[in-house]
Parts: C-alpha cells; structure tokens; sequence
C-alpha cells in the first residue's frame, strides 16, 4: 500500500495484520455456552422416569426370582437357605413336573392353525371386498372381551348338555361325549378357544402390515396378469415377512406360558395343567416358592432360546440408509 505525501514522494505504508480469529478460537472452552450441557443431559433426563419403571418392575423382580431358585424359600418365612441347583434338578428329573410342558404342544399347534387363519382373513379384505369392515370388526371383537369372560363363557359352551351338545343333537349327531372329561378332548377344546380368541390380533397385525404395501405394486402385478396366488406370493408375502416372525415368536412364546383359559375352565385337572399353573400351584399351593422360581427361570430361558433359534433361522433384513 502506497501513500502521496505533499512533497510528491510515494511512501510504502505496511499493510495492517488480518485477524484470523478461526472457530475453533471462538468456540473454545472459554466460549462455550453454558447451556451446553444441559442439552446434553436432556435425552438421559427424560429416560429417568422409564428407565426407573423399567428396573423397577423388570428387572428388579427377575433378579429376585433367580435368587430364589436358588433356595428353599416357601414364599412366608423370613428364613431362607441356599440349596444351589437342587430345584434345577427336581424339574428335569422328575416326570411329574416336566411332563407339563407336552400340553404346549395342543397350544402350538392351534398357534400355527390361528396364524393361517388370521393371514387368510387378513390378505382376502385387504382387497375391495363387500361388508369388509364389519367382517373385521368381527374377526377383532374376540380379542377386546375379557379373558375371564371367555373362560366361563366357553365353561358352558363344553359342560353335558350345554351349548355345543344342543348344537349337536339339533344335527342328529351323538352328544353324550365329555368334552373336558379327558385329557386329549380337553386340551384340543381349550386350544380351540385359543384360537378363537387371539385370532383377531394376529389379524390385526397382518392386514396393518398388507395395507402399508405400496399400491403401485398391485397395479404393476395386475397388468402383468398376476393373479391373487401370485400376488399373495411374490408381494405380500415377502413385505409382511417380520410381522410373521414376530407373530411366531409370540405364538410360541404363548403357547408355553398359557394360563387363564385352562386355569378358568379346568383348574389344571384332567391332565389340561399347563407349565405356568402348575408354577401357580407350587408357589401359592404347596408354598414352595423357590421351586416355582427355578421353573419361572427354565419358562424364561426356553422363550429366549426359542427366540434365538428364529432370529437366526429368519434374520430380520437389513436396510441400508445411506
């Protein structure tokens, strides 16, 4: 930079330095909000009510129970004496205790007739269909009643003489059958009101997951020519594939924890008790509550074996984002 002074001589004037003031300079920790971490804690602030419930009451008592299975405790005296694995050896040793688990098997198999139901229902009224909604609604109505309700309900529909038989001899069939007098008809007609009544959530959950498919596809499939087989196979099928993992899961996992139901109606009699009544039985029973823990804990690990086993047989699909 130059300058003209009055004597007509140029002077060189040196140029003034630029601040070069950078943002990591203005952001430093002098200059750091002091708002900042209270940002930060914001997301952990809101987790501490959730979180607290979720110790609280999860994992918390699940923790109780494992140490239970580990005594003799009989759920009332203050006293309580480690036994280690003498409880895990009861239950798979003796017949009795184990042998429950084989009534599942009535349970599961009515999960997998409820989960074809349900997806048959649920792909033919995602389609234009007449009364579509008042088919829904009668399909859902069965899991919104109580199911107490359902059990005493169902008690008079299967008693001698009640509503089935009447049903039976107004067709001129045989009507002298107990129905819940033996163990293979009672078990097969507890798992059948199973499956009348969780049908509608399984439903539920195949036509939510049907009706987010893009309509596009079906009209691209339509003018190929694809018929509803086809459109079943090679569009719906594949986009609702984790609703039916998860609804396997569920359907497994509940038919070894089934409990109200056969719990209403028999009590566990006529060979219908299932693994958790009979963990019932022996904690508030035959106050052998650290027994019924140690079978809380083997329930517990079974379900989330299972569980395993399909998340690798049927990983989910992973989404790339980027």
């Amino acid at each position: 930079m130059t300058r003209t002074t009055e004597a007509g001589e140029k002077t060189h004037l040196a140029a003034p330095a630029r601040r070069t003031t950078t943002a990591a300079s203005r952001t430093g920790p002098s200059h750091r909000s002091p708002g900042q971490p209270l940002r930060r804690a914001t997301p952990w602030l809101f987790l501490v009510a959730p979180l607290a419930l979720l110790i609280t009451f999860t994992y918390v008592p699940v923790a109780n129970m494992i140490y239970y299975s580990f005594t003799d405790w009989d759920g009332i005296s203050p006293d309580r004496h480690f036994t280690g694995s003498d409880n895990y050896v009861q239950i798979f040793t003796r017949p009795e205790l184990f042998r429950v688990f084989f009534v599942s098997l009535y349970y599961l198999a009515a999960s997998g007739l409820q989960i074809a139901v349900a997806l048959y229902f649920a792909t033919v009224l995602s389609f234009n269909l007449r009364f579509r909604n008042l088919f829904k609604g009668l399909l859902f109505f069965p899991y919104l009643i109580n199911g107490v309700a359902i059990g005493f309900v169902f008690l008079y529909f299967f008693q001698d003489g009640g509503t089935l038989d009447s049903v039976l001899s107004w067709m001129g069939a045989e009507t002298d059958h107990a129905w819940l007098g033996d163990p293979t008809s009672a078990n097969t007609s507890l798992a059948g009101v199973s499956v009348w009544r969780f049908t509608g959530l399984n439903f539920v959950l195949f036509l939510g997951a049907i009706q987010s498919i893009p309509g596009e596809l079906y009209e691209a499939a339509q003018l190929d020519g694809a018929t509803r087989w086809q459109q079943f196979r090679h569009i719906i099928a594949p986009s609702i594939k984790p609703i039916l993992s998860l609804s396997i899961i569920l359907a497994v996992s509940g038919s070894l924890a089934v409990f109200e139901i056969p719990y209403i109606m028999t009590g566990g009699a006529t060979g219908t008790s299932t693994f958790v009544i009979q963990t019932v039985k022996l904690a508030f029973q035959f106050n052998k509550t650290g027994l019924a823990s140690a079978a809380a804990v083997v329930l517990l690990l079974i379900i989330l074996l299972i569980t395993w086993v399909q998340r690798r047989l049927v990983p989910d699909d992973k989404v790339d984002l980027v």
